[in-house]
């Protein structure tokens, strides 16, 4: 990516509150990670049952740090990076890898940011604190549930925020992606899930990356210590606020990350 190109993505963000990548990824990795996720959501829905903490028919899923789902090619994206650290400063730290999929049956979300304000006593927003790094495991068109965005919202408190929506001064937009591309965003960005209408899942990875100061206890990686010996001191740089375990439990815990939408 050339310089130029990465301002314009940085500028795109502070302006709307979001930048989009196109094609940041291979399509053959995300087949890969797709054909490794089908049995996760499988076992997800067969273990949380009713407990739908996103909606309707819609699944929630942290993924396990290994395999496919570790690859630094994704997570260490030199690219995103770069974009990542002018944002939120060089000693990022990554602290979510997880899915957000809705499924046939699944309805509107409310509107809402994914982050309280820092100092919400003030009345004020801050500079970016916690990016939310997304990107789909198949091509994210109208019908099978895009997120929808509104712009510059991310900088604003969010009673002014939801008042220039009801006015009409900014809208929801939909944001459709190709399998591939990539969307980092500002979770104070007002925004929405949308109805999947078709029968096939469409899944949507999220990487959490925040200022390292900024703790929410409700998301971590688990870092299996094998995994966490063959990546480079950037990469284990990246995940130091995790915990480090001998093995992966995720897929038997219920999820913890219930409190959303804010």
């Amino acid at each position: 990516m050339k310089k130029i190109t990465t301002d314009t993505l940085v500028s795109d963000f502070h302006r709307d509150g979001f930048c989009l990548i196109e094609q940041a990824f291979p399509s053959a990795t995300l087949e890969r990670w797709s054909r490794c996720f089908e049995p996760l959501l499988s076992a997800h829905i067969a273990r949380e049952g009713e407990r739908l903490i996103r909606g309707p028919a819609r699944h929630y899923v942290t993924l396990p740090f290994e395999s496919v789902f570790a690859d630094p090619t994704v997570f260490e994206n030199d690219d995103i990076l770069d974009i990542i650290f002018r944002l939120v400063g060089e000693d990022a730290v990554l602290c979510q890898l997880a899915t957000d999929t809705p499924l046939l049956g699944s309805d509107y979300q409310e509107t809402h940011r994914d982050a309280k304000p820092l100092f919400p006593e003030e009345g004020i927003e801050t500079p970016s604190f916690q990016l939310a790094v997304n990107f789909p495991l198949i091509d994210v068109s109208e019908e099978n549930g895009p997120m929808e965005i509104a712009r510059g919202t991310h900088r604003l408190p969010k009673h002014e925020a939801l008042r220039k929506l009801e006015t009409g001064e900014v809208r929801l937009e939909p944001i459709f992606m190709k399998r591939g591309d990539v969307l980092i965003r500002d979770v104070r960005g007002l925004h929405r899930g949308t109805p999947n209408r078709t029968n096939v899942p469409r899944p949507m990875v999220v990487l959490g990356y925040s200022r390292a100061w900024l703790f929410r206890p409700e998301v971590s990686i688990e870092v299996p210590a094998a995994t966490l010996e063959k990546l480079s001191a950037r990469a284990r740089k990246l995940l130091r606020f995790n915990p480090v375990v001998d093995s992966i439990t995720v897929t038997s815990r219920k999820e913890a990350y219930a409190d959303f939408a804010y």
